[in-house]
């Protein structure tokens, strides 16, 4: 039985993460250098991602803020593209459970939802409603734990 009730669907995916990069960004470490040390590390790239989207949101001049989407949107591209090579290299066919509550899984969720803030603001609603319906799929808490319900 999968961890969402579907005892015919896939098991859950269950990524191994990046354990030095992860334990670099705890300790404080430079997102940016752990991201080019460890450039597969979603957990990297969404810290990138979301401190640009935090620029956005207030603390960017008026004229910087679309350059800051720009970039957060990049960002969380690159980590959701690094993620889903490590999902397939775990089995995944696309579909199926990625639960939040596995620490591992969180970088790439995190790249998914940063991604999907980007696309509504720089006005891709279609990536944005892409995004919000893989974050569904892989687990219906996702999106609610990005800060996107």
């Amino acid at each position: 039985m999968t961890s969402f009730g579907d005892l015919l669907g896939p098991p859950p995916t269950l990524l191994t993460g990046d354990d030095e990069a992860e334990s670099e960004l705890l300790n404080g470490a430079a997102p940016a250098a752990v991201a080019a040390g460890s450039p597969t590390a979603s957990i990297a790239w969404a810290y990138l991602a979301e401190a640009a989207l935090d620029r956005v949101n207030g603390s960017a001049a008026a004229d910087e803020a679309p350059a800051a989407a720009v970039e957060a949107y990049a960002y969380a591209r690159t980590g959701y593209h690094r993620g889903l090579d490590q999902l397939r290299g775990h089995g995944w066919k696309g579909y199926g459970p990625v639960p939040w509550e596995h620490q591992q899984n969180q970088g790439f969720l995190r790249c998914v939802g940063a991604l999907a803030r980007a696309a509504k603001i720089i006005g891709e609603e279609d990536e944005y409603l892409r995004c919000l319906d893989l974050l569904g799929d892989c687990d219906p808490r996702a999106a609610a734990e990005v800060g996107l319900v």
